[in-house]
């Protein structure tokens, strides 16, 4: 239940009697034009340590071209963001002046804002509020709720679920959706739920003609009509972002974890925090790409980068993966997912244990809290096979371990179900909450068309055996980019398997993961030659071809070839 409490002004009336005296009219004796003013204060959601709050002003004086409410908490309540005003703190008094959008307020008009604080103890509904220095602190007569117990669990639609895919929709991307539609045969899937990719701070309201994050949220409350809806958004922009490659490089350098927090994660957080979505399961994929390479790319790796070095030595993922959770995970419709890499990365033993104590060094820094995940997302914009059914890592053939193939090369995991099952359990030894759940991004590991494996390889050899069966045919699993033979893969889907929160399409089918040559761009995206088809490779794909589609445009941007090629290559196949 919200709580609200309503403070009005009653004028004093004055009216001339037989012997001088004057009379005060109570609420509800004088017409709305005896009241100049009225303001609305309701906590929409409370936790433990903050709340969001929404005011509604409405002025019943002179018509006005800007205005400012203002008011005073008895406790130690604190703003840390607001939408739809500029709300500032001084001491204990707060002022909400309007935005340039907003300022005419007609006489009867109203304006609406709100906000997201923090607080300790009680946090008790301002007494006194002010609309340009009128006081409009008269209560309107009925009783009021008490102040709220700040033990109570966040109310109404805040509440979270286990797993937010059960029984909701998920959002469908207009946009994506429009592109799908656009393509020979693309309609088969252009209702599809993809994710929302926050990638640089401009997206957040809107970048090149495309649509804003509020946007985004007002045609999701549409979309969710009566039911319950998840909402995908992809938090993608840490300083130094993606330190092991190029095409994904971010416009945040290395120490600029100040503006990642101010200009990215906290406008963010006020969005989602707004009272207007509260009604929607907001699901995040916190930063991919980034904790992964503190472990595998780091020195004396031999597939150390500098840039990896850098990122490890200043702390920079680690605080702005905290800082995330902790910002994001104290709205109470949001489920922090965090990205956990996938089988091909993180398999090996040397990476695997490392890797989830890594996660768990970053769910408790910045103010964040286990207890700010609730799970973990594999096979980001990857091509890992969800499933691999013709070999196992139990097996042997000519008296070699599947282990020693050169395609799995002693991992441990041979798919990316079996990996997220095992990370799962990882996770929660390390103390992460054992109802976490897995997400596995099926989006672009199909691998099906003409060239799926039906059955086993030859036993010739144990190398035979496993490339003759496997369904994931790329030269080696540490290519990603724009992958030559790849398909959609299961449909997204909730609770699939145990432990499986969900199958999704969190990168949207189409989108490029980076240009196959270099191309000049003003979203800070570099060349990286994974994506070039003629190169022959590296240490960290154990230097092997790339497989990378040619004519690819830089990440993000659509690429009909590649869409055309993930539905031909469907599996389960399109009707």
């Amino acid at each position: 239940m919200s709580r609200t409490r309503t403070a009005l002004l009653a004028a004093t009336a004055l009216v001339a009697g037989a012997a001088g005296t004057a009379m005060a009219a109570v609420p509800g004796d004088v017409g709305a034009a005896a009241v100049p003013c009225t303001v609305d204060y309701t906590v929409q959601n409370q936790w433990d340590t903050g709340f969001t709050a929404s005011v509604k002003v409405t002025n019943n004086g002179a018509a006005k071209s800007s205005w400012s409410v203002k008011w005073s908490y008895a406790g130690n309540q604190k703003v840390t963001s607001g939408w739809n005003a500029r709300v500032t703190q001084s001491g204990a008094d707060v002022t909400a002046a309007n935005e340039s959008y907003n300022g005419t307020l007609a006489t009867g008009g109203s304006a609406t804002f709100g906000f997201q604080g923090t607080y300790s103890g009680s946090n008790a509904v301002p007494a006194t509020f002010t609309l340009d220095g009128v006081t409009c602190n008269v209560d309107s007569g009925g009783p009021t709720d008490p102040p709220p117990d700040p033990t109570d669990p966040p109310p109404g639609d805040g509440e979270r679920v286990d797993n937010p895919y059960d029984g909701a929709k998920v959002y469908v991307n207009p946009e994506w959706s429009a592109n799908a539609a656009a393509e020979p045969g693309g309609d088969r899937i252009a209702d599809e739920p993809t994710g929302v990719w926050l990638d640089r701070i401009a997206a957040i309201t809107g970048a090149g003609g495309k649509m804003g994050l509020r946007e985004h949220l007002d045609a999701a409350l549409e979309q969710k009509g009566s039911g319950e809806l998840v909402f995908q958004v992809v938090i993608y922009n840490l300083p130094g972002r993606d330190c092991a490659a190029l095409a994904s490089n971010g416009e945040l350098g290395p120490t600029e974890i100040d503006r990642y927090k101010t200009e990215y994660i906290d406008p963010i957080a006020a969005i989602l925090g707004d009272p207007k979505y509260a009604s929607l399961r907001i699901v995040t994929t916190v930063e991919i790409d980034s904790l992964p390479n503190l472990v595998t790319n780091v020195s004396p790796r031999p597939t150390a980068v500098e840039n990896c070095d850098v990122m490890k030595a200043n702390g920079n993922y680690v605080k702005g993966v905290g800082y995330a959770l902790n910002k994001l995970g104290d709205v109470p419709n949001v489920y922090n997912y965090v990205d956990a890499g996938h089988h091909g990365w993180l398999g090996w033993d040397d990476n695997f244990g490392a890797s989830a104590e890594t996660f768990k060094q970053a769910a408790t820094a910045e103010g964040a809290t286990v207890a700010d995940v609730h799970g973990f997302i594999a096979n980001t914009a990857n091509y890992s096979a969800l499933k691999e059914e013709h070999f196992s890592i139990g097996d042997s053939v000519a008296g070699k371990s599947v282990r020693e193939s050169k395609w799995v090369s002693w991992n441990r995991y041979v798919d990316e179900l079996s990996y997220a099952q095992a990370l799962r359990e990882k996770l929660v030894s390390l103390g992460f909450d054992s109802k976490i759940g897995m997400l596995i991004d099926t989006s672009r590991n199909g691998w099906g068309g003409a060239n799926r494996p039906t059955g086993p390889g030859a036993t010739t050899s144990v190398d035979t055996y496993v490339d003759g069966g496997r369904y994931d045919r790329r030269f080696n699993t540490g290519n990603w980019c724009n992958q030559s033979g790849a398909g959609l893969g299961e449909r997204p889907k909730a609770s699939p398997e145990p432990g499986i929160d969900a199958y999704v399409w969190m990168k949207p089918p189409g989108e490029s993961d980076g240009a196959s040559k270099a191309i000049d761009n003003d979203e800070g995206k570099g060349f990286d030659r994974m994506c070039d088809p003629t190169y022959t490779g590296n240490p960290r794909n154990d230097n092997n071809m790339s497989g990378a589609l040619p004519d690819a445009p830089i990440s993000g941007h659509w690429f009909s070839a590649q869409f055309q090629e993930l539905m031909k290559n469907a599996y389960p196949p399109l009707s």
